[in-house]
């Protein structure tokens, strides 16, 4: 009784299995109908015709990475190095990737070796150990224009390692530490000659400054003296001023006294007579102490009047 019931519910399941097809997001499936492309089957709910419709094959469409192995290539100068390459690629059309090739992913690697092998052709050892970005670039125009067709993308190209021979890599390292042992010399020869221009513009300086030192001290005590010599003179010339003013003012007291010009001229010539007595040899006599003299008499008669 129960026999028929589940045996329709189990071709409804068939039927249901085979006819819904759910296809996951970032990929995309590729459906025949009769062995005839049809239609690619998106990322959500997909209602196909059991029997009559196949599904190829599914793509992803997310940024895939393919390892090209290790290939041995010659260059320019006739030696042989080891270069590791990776390759990433998106699939853009799933139809042309379908039906446009067999296997994108075998004819990806074959072209980055061939195109690889063309370029190292093309450049000596120091420019392939050196020009990665260069081989990178030209492996990713040389695969773009080929995998258009296939539905592919190329993204980028990364050149991962490259190794010489054992010997070449010797010579090299040799070579490398033989320009560090000069890098060294140079840059220790470069730091004696800064310390000697350091130390002679110190010297230098130093002699400077001491010269500038000296010559400021001799200005200082130049100027010292001068100051000195001019407040001498001026302590002098008061002093003479002052004699002259206690002599201007004795006269004038004299004069005040009533003493005449006898009397004056009398005191002058004691003057004089005290000068004699000094321990100079000569005596130079004004003019005018002549007449003083001739007019001692006159003095010497007065006195004798007077007493």
């Amino acid at each position: 009784m129960w026999t028929l019931p589940i045996i329709i519910v189990v071709l409804v399941v068939i039927i249901a299995a085979l006819t819904i097809k759910i296809v996951p997001q970032q990929r995309v499936g590729v459906m025949e109908r009769l062995g005839k492309f049809n239609r690619l089957l998106t990322p959500g709910l997909n209602i196909v015709i059991p029997v009559i419709d196949q599904i190829r094959v599914y793509h992803d469409l997310r940024i895939q990475q393919a390892n090209v192995p290790p290939q041995t290539v010659i260059t320019k100068d006739n030696v042989q190095v080891q270069i590791d390459t990776i390759i990433f690629y998106q699939v853009v059309g799933p139809e042309q990737a379908t039906y446009g090739i067999s296997d994108y992913v075998y004819g990806v690697r074959n072209i980055s070796t061939a195109t690889m092998r063309q370029i190292i052709g093309k450049l000596e050892l120091d420019e392939t150990l050196s020009g990665r970005e260069k081989i990178s670039t030209e492996i990713r125009v040389a695969l773009d224009e080929a995998t258009e067709k296939w539905g592919v993308r190329i993204e980028r190209v990364e050149v991962i390692d490259i190794k010489p021979p054992s010997d070449i890599q010797d010579a090299m390292d040799k070579q490398m530490k033989a320009e560090r042992s000069k890098r060294a010399i140079v840059l220790e020869a470069e730091a004696a000659k800064q310390d000697m221009i350091l130390r002679a513009e110190g010297d230098k300086q130093s002699k400077i400054l001491k010269a500038e030192g000296d010559k400021e001290a001799r200005i200082r005590q130049a100027e010292g003296l001068r100051q000195a010599q001019e407040l001498e003179a001026m302590g002098q010339a008061k002093a003479i001023q002052a004699v002259a003013e206690a002599e201007k003012f004795r006269v004038e007291m004299l004069k005040a006294a009533g003493l005449d010009e006898q009397v004056l001229a009398y005191k002058s010539f004691e003057a004089l007579t005290e000068v004699a007595k000094g321990p100079a040899n000569k005596v130079f006599i004004p003019t005018n102490a002549i007449e003083t003299l001739g007019a001692v008499g006159a003095i010497s008669e007065m006195f004798k009047e007077k007493k």
